[in-house]
């Protein structure tokens, strides 16, 4: 409605105070990614806009989903007796979400850097998030599909909750603390599905089918017979 009045002249005032605050103690985030994207985001010109990074990591997100849509359109292709998805694009997959990954890290030190950090940038980072949030798990859900040896679209659905329901609850501890604490579990995902799809591309699918006592048997025997 153009008429109705979502923001109020005291909130609008607010936002010229309004300051970012989040606390980050993961580990991996810490010693490993934070110490990467500092030396990443030099290489940025300081023209370059923070939000044209965070929408072009998201678009790469978006990427991912349509290539795994147009091979797996219907999540069979992982089944036995279906045609697999082409080595080729679980590299490609794996290459991007980790390059999604890191201009999602490397937005916000961007703003700081050019000293353009502002609610609106906050809004636009996690707004596209939550997006991001069903591609990064649809995308996924590729890998194991609804076949005879993956799980139901059912489960899938609920997994969909999971991670949503998380990132609201993030976001509504935030709302009412005042900081944001951001949870281990992204850059664990994030760094671990990129691996998951590089090593689908070169072990296969099958894989994710060993069990774990006699994963290392199997892995050598898939690799020598896809190699």
């Amino acid at each position: 409605m153009t008429g109705y009045e979502y923001v109020t002249p005291e909130q609008l005032a607010g936002f010229d105070k309004y300051k970012y605050s989040a606390v980050d103690s993961n580990p991996l985030s810490l010693y490993v990614m934070h110490p990467f994207w500092n030396t990443v985001v030099k290489v940025f010109p300081t023209w370059l806009a923070p939000n044209l990074i965070t929408f072009s990591g998201f678009l790469l997100v978006v990427f991912n989903f349509l290539l795994m849509a147009y091979f797996d359109p219907d999540f069979y292709a992982s089944a036995p007796g279906h045609k697999h998805v082409p080595d080729w694009v679980w590299i490609v997959v794996g290459i991007l979400n980790f390059t999604a990954y890191t201009l999602d890290g490397v937005d916000g030190k961007q703003a700081r850097r050019t000293n353009s950090s502002t609610p609106l940038g906050e809004l636009f980072d996690h707004g596209l998030d939550s997006w991001s949030c069903v591609y990064f798990v649809v995308t996924v859900y590729s890998i194991f599909g609804r076949g005879s040896t993956g799980v139901s679209v059912f489960v899938l659905y609920l997994l969909l909750w999971v991670v949503l329901f998380s990132f609201i609850l993030s976001h509504w501890e935030k709302y009412n603390t005042g900081i944001l604490f951001l949870p281990w579990g992204y850059d664990l995902s994030q760094v671990t599905i990129s691996f998951v799809y590089i090593v689908t591309a070169v072990v296969g699918v099958e894989a994710w089918l060993c069990s774990m006592c006699d994963s290392s048997n199997e892995f050598l025997k898939l690799l020598q017979r896809k190699w």
